[in-house]
């Protein structure tokens, strides 16, 4: 069935076309539910309109048409930062045209919404005006003002000099994302954006090359599957299955570069959209009780935002190529096929922002459930956990977290769709490696046996700390060790932080996840028993050994990693004291480790002379 239209049509209920065409000064509104049509959408002329509100979506078909007119198709999306952080986009609508097809889109396509509710627009929802585009580097909310230096692409390129300025009207390749900074100041700031033009339609392509990253996004005015298109065939042959959601902490009131605290969190999916793998951006960090805090100013420690299955309306993410070089590139796809009506408010999809701005625990369509801290819960035939790694000096202290996935079906070489590639990493980090790639996250078929290196980087003399949490559907009684092959020490991390102070280097063989304490014939410290304290009106530490453990040595470090006093215990007692009285006041990090070096107990203690 076409349709043409020549007067209101408000919509209620989903509903399907062969072909829509919208003419004269007539308009389509579409309200909370999507509008499927097989082949093309031609919005006429000037005054014709088709208005999607309140999460309306518009899909489309196989048909070869493409999409025409100068009239506008009208979509709201909301950015998620403030006037100092950065979201990426992509544009639903292209420049409007009478021909068919895709047309490139300009940043001042986007409309200040400035509806209230009339005789005219009942709804509040159909007036708009144009954003007013400014020189400086802060926008405002109302009216919408966008600070135009803000404005960039980013094609085939691992340089940061290589992001191409766009401003207000340059021409925007269909399918490729830009930046745009925000407006207020508030770090949990919000501004509803109206994108009007031609809607995009089809098959759109764009460059990748091995090695480098192409900021693109879901082009469509409807969500888009992350599952449809991480195993495209032929994105399969040309990108390495990670998307790259940039994050930036908005409560850093720069501009400058340098100041800038911020990461990309990584995304990937299994083909049947049923496993989410990621891990958050590496700015904040976690407590003891895995939750998030604030710290002083540097790269920062883990993220807090996060993405779920399908893509929304309007946003960016950086892909990484796998195939064609910088001279001769290769494509990535995005196709009707992996469009999707999926709400936000479902817990479907969701602009990417703060995990807890969403309450819902399963998403209603793909039957992913997800636990109250937003990570998703992993089916039964597989099995999961993840390491923090803290990095802590006298400026800052940040966490870089991995993931690890188990199943019968992943191999030793990559799994695509279950491993996390990683672009981006510090002069201090931590990562698995294969292939000189640097992974945050990896896939194995579980046995006891296995061994996965875990490398660290360091840049200078620090203390260094490994956490385990989110362990799924493993039994309560396997081990899931860190082996530190320098002090041939074992650390099960279920029950026990490894905490060291290290030199600075380049470590790919030093560290070890293992599920067995491969030291035969000793059991491993019930680590329960051993009680350190600081005494500092009698200037004096003492750990307590109640049950008789096998202790070899205390050590005691300073914040710099400098081991400041070593006892080499010979004999087993109920208590060990060590006088502290010559120490300078500060924070130190107290030691314990078993004759057999299965295992060890590291504690902060605060002295106070």
């Amino acid at each position: 069935m076409k349709l043409s239209l020549y007067s209101l049509l408000l919509l209620c209920s989903s509903i399907s076309f062969a072909q829509l065409s919208v003419q004269n000064d007539a308009y389509i509104f579409v309200k909370n539910q999507y509008v499927y049509v097989t082949d093309d959408v031609n919005i006429d002329d000037a005054d014709s309109k088709l208005y999607l509100r309140d999460e309306a979506q518009l899909l489309q078909g196989d048909g070869a048409t493409g999409n025409s007119g100068v009239g506008q198709l009208s979509v709201y999306q909301t950015g998620t930062v403030n006037q100092w952080s950065y979201n990426y986009w992509c544009s639903p609508v292209g420049n409007n045209s009478a021909a068919f097809g895709n047309e490139d889109a300009r940043v001042n396509l986007i409309d200040d919404a400035t509806g209230i509710p009339s005789i005219g627009d009942p709804f509040g929802l159909t007036s708009s005006a144009d954003a007013a585009f400014v020189g400086g580097y802060d926008g405002s909310s109302s009216p919408l003002s966008i600070a135009q230096r803000w404005l960039w692409t980013y094609q085939t390129s691992d340089q940061y000099l290589d992001w191409v300025f766009v401003g207000a009207t340059g021409n925007i390749k269909p399918g490729l994302g830009f930046t745009m900074k925000g407006n207020g100041t508030s770090d949990t700031e919000s501004q509803v954006y109206d994108f009007r033009g031609k809607p995009n339609n089809g098959t759109i392509t764009n460059d990748v090359a091995t090695g480098l990253n192409t900021l693109v996004g879901n082009p469509y005015p409807s969500a888009m599957d992350s599952a449809a298109f991480i195993h495209d065939t032929d994105n399969q042959a040309t990108i390495n299955g990670t998307i790259q959601y940039w994050e930036q902490d908005g409560n850093v009131s720069s501009h400058v570069l340098q100041d800038y605290i911020g990461g990309y969190s990584l995304f990937t999916i299994d083909e049947f959209g049923a496993i989410i793998t990621n891990t958050p951006a590496v700015f904040l960090t976690y407590d003891e009780q895995d939750n998030v805090f604030s710290l002083p100013p540097g790269p920062g420690g883990t993220g807090t935002k996060q993405a779920s299955r399908y893509i929304p309306i309007g946003q960016g993410f950086m892909v990484e190529g796998s195939a064609g070089t910088p001279s001769v590139p290769a494509t990535v796809y995005t196709r009707n096929s992996h469009r999707a009506f999926a709400k936000e408010s479902d817990g479907e999809s969701y602009f990417f922002r703060n995990s807890n701005d969403n309450n819902t625990n399963t998403n209603a369509n793909t039957g992913i459930q997800y636990q109250d801290n937003g990570l998703s819960i992993i089916p039964e035939d597989y099995k999961r956990f993840r390491i923090n790694v803290d990095f802590i000096d006298d400026a800052s202290q940040y966490t870089r977290q991995l993931v690890l996935n188990f199943h019968d079906s992943a191999t030793a070489g990559f799994d695509y769709g279950l491993e996390l590639i990683r672009t981006e990493s510090y002069n201090s980090d931590a990562y698995f490696s294969l292939d000189d790639k640097v992974y945050s996250g990896q896939a194995f078929p579980f046995e006891e046996a296995l061994v996965i290196p875990l490398a660290i980087d360091i840049e200078q003399q620090q203390p260094l700390r490994f956490r385990i949490f989110d362990i799924q559907n493993f039994d309560d009684s396997q081990g899931i060790y860190i082996h530190d092959n320098d002090s041939d020490t074992y650390v099960n991390l279920r029950h026990l932080d490894y905490e060291l102070n290290i030199e600075p280097g380049n470590y790919t063989d030093r560290f070890t996840i293992v599920f067995t304490n491969q030291v035969l014939n000793i059991e491993e410290f019930d680590t329960t028993a051993l009680t350190i304290n600081q005494d500092n009106k009698q200037h004096q530490l003492s750990v307590q050994n109640p049950n008789g453990l096998d202790i070899k040595s205390i050590e005691v470090y300073d914040v710099t990693g400098k081991r400041i006093i070593q006892l080499n215990v010979d004999a087993i007692e109920d208590n060990y004291n060590l006088s502290t009285l010559r120490l300078s006041n500060g924070v130190y990090v107290v030691n314990v480790t078993s004759q057999a070096n299965t295992t060890a107990k590291s504690q902060k203690v605060i002295i106070k002379n």
